[in-house]
């Protein structure tokens, strides 16, 4: 029987040759019922994918349990695989048998596919920084129109090259340098993808490389504290100043991934916009720079406590408990908000503020639309569908008319989104939550960042068909 790597593979390659795979929408016709339930998220899709490259450059074995099986994490141990690094997945674990920095066997004509993951597409090109040859990098039609000169610049500057000179969309080939040179770069959009690229290519190159990133997400940097890899980190107003030095060798690791807190999202908003429900949510990352949609959830009266709260290798985790809540507030976001700590989440905020009381408006979203789909956009589109009053707020916010009373009886059709997995299932809850019936394409989406999504709404009571 094929692991469940080869098997990911051999589904990637038919994809490749173009045969079109029909995959039903689904069905959401019934609310569900009142629900009182306990349950497991998958592991944390970002963690997921910095453990695995890491891990590919330590030197030694690591083990990671708990590791998300979803494609995008499968991809990035295909990449891996493609690189010359041993790669074991099973049912308990999966381990990865790491070269040290620079142990990618790296061979011509390398063609590596990033899938639909920005988040590995862009992390991995900080690893192929001394590559000798030209490795071509490619990605589904979703990522490859998504704009990836954020990090091609930054590791222009440390003496990389990429061809076609000036493309800044998949594919392109990216070729390293045996003359790497530490760089400062400021990111002025605070990206944890941009930082941890950098960051990524720093170890590679002699010296030290500084970044002033705005404040964003800072597991790379937690792992690189666990790691003992030369790191230093100073807090000024709303950006960090990160300081890495290069061509330090680090030792492999184990590590037991915490739930996802995106991911636990959807169940939070399905339990506050349901009838009388409770949900627990076992071992959470609660990471500050993560948890943004429970901060506005709260402020807007939704009930949500963080139960055994602990300390892991760095990172915050607790069981997070959350009841139903009838009487939701409206909400603006002060400039001072962190947009980056709730970015995978304000489609279920819109959600929420569509049922509140009063007129929620948000700004400075333009990032949105640089996902997947265009979601701000889409944003528009669902709340329309559903008879919510928006106004767009010039090219980067949304003011949302709230109304409790409103009820969803007619038929909604959800499509064309570009297989974006969080319109997927943002559009599922809300036809769980509030009724209608729901006809939603490419469910298969799901499989990007969640692919237990189904199973675990089954197990809450959902009828999906």
């Amino acid at each position: 029987m094929m692991s469940m790597l080869k098997q990911h593979i051999l589904v990637t390659h038919l994809n490749s040759t173009n045969q079109k795979i029909m995959v039903k929408p689904i069905i959401v016709k019934d609310k569900i019922k009142n629900f009182n339930k306990t349950i497991n998220i998958n592991g944390d899709k970002s963690l997921s994918i910095r453990w695995a490259l890491l891990a590919s450059q330590a030197i030694g074995k690591s083990r990671a349990f708990n590791i998300l099986r979803s494609e995008d994490v499968l991809n990035t141990l295909a990449c891996l695989k493609k690189l010359g690094i041993k790669v074991v997945l099973n049912k308990k674990y999966c381990e990865i048998y790491g070269r040290g920095i620079n142990g990618f066997i790296i061979k011509k004509n390398t063609v590596l596919n990033a899938g639909n993951s920005g988040t590995l597409g862009r992390l991995l090109l900080g690893l192929l920084v001394k590559s000798e040859h030209w490795v071509k990098l490619i990605g589904d039609k979703s990522l490859s129109k998504r704009d990836f000169s954020r990090v091609i610049e930054p590791l222009k500057k440390f003496g990389v090259e990429f061809y076609p000179k000036n493309k800044k969309t998949l594919p392109f080939f990216i070729r390293g340098t045996k003359y790497l040179k530490p760089i400062k770069f400021i990111d002025d959009i605070g990206s944890a993808q941009i930082k941890t690229c950098i960051c990524f290519a720093a170890l590679n190159s002699p010296g030290q490389t500084l970044i002033k990133s705005r404040r964003c997400r800072n597991h790379t940097e937690i792992l690189f504290n666990h790691l003992k890899i030369p790191i230093k980190i100073k807090k000024e107003k709303k950006y960090d100043i990160v300081k890495v030095e290069g061509l330090k060798n680090f030792y492999s690791f184990d590590y037991k991934i915490p739930s996802d807190p995106s991911s636990s999202a959807f169940f939070i908003v399905l339990t506050i916009l349901s009838d009388k429900s409770k949900i627990l949510i076992k071992n959470v990352n609660i990471n500050t720079n993560r948890i943004g949609f429970i901060k506005i959830l709260k402020e807007m009266g939704a009930k949500i406590t963080f139960i055994n709260k602990r300390i892991y290798k760095g990172e915050v985790i607790a069981d997070i408990f959350c009841i139903s809540q009838k009487n939701l507030k409206s909400i603006s976001l002060p400039k001072s908000f962190s947009n980056s700590s709730a970015i995978d989440e304000f489609l279920l905020i819109f959600i929420c503020c569509a049922f509140a009381k009063g007129i929620s408006s948000f700004n400075y979203l333009q990032e949105l639309n640089k996902k997947e789909s265009r979601r701000l956009d889409w944003a528009f589109k669902i709340l329309k569908i559903i008879g919510v009053k928006t106004q767009k707020i010039k090219n980067h916010g949304i003011k949302i008319f709230g109304d409790p009373k409103l009820q969803l009886k007619k038929n909604y059709i959800i499509k064309n989104f570009l297989k974006d997995h969080r319109i997927a299932m943002a559009t599922t809850i809300l036809g769980l939550a509030k009724g209608g019936s729901w006809k939603i394409s490419d469910p298969d989406s799901v499989k990007t960042s969640f692919p237990n999504f189904f199973k675990i709404t089954k197990k809450i009571g959902a009828k999906i068909n």
